[in-house]
């Protein structure tokens, strides 16, 4: 387990580029062996989650700012 906030994303990366090299080379498939495609689910499950956790942090720092409400009256005079 991890112990800091980085993620590993490695898998993800020789994803894409085995995908674009078997593209440029004008292959009809992609294969991978079933331990690249474990490795391959598990760092998008742990992005996946990170990126839940982010939002979940985000929605409720926004909801605390939001119940701010700031009203200021000047009683008309430049109306």
């Amino acid at each position: 387990m991890q112990t800091d906030n980085t993620l590993n994303t490695l898998p993800i990366q020789q994803f894409i580029s085995g995908v674009k090299s078997a593209d440029a080379s004008k292959q009809r498939e992609y294969k991978m062996s079933i331990d690249q495609a474990k490795r391959l689910a598990f760092t998008l499950g742990e992005v996946m989650s990170k990126l839940n956790g982010d939002l979940e942090q985000l929605l409720l720092k926004k909801q605390e700012q939001d119940n701010v409400i700031q009203v200021s009256m000047d009683g008309g005079v430049n109306f």
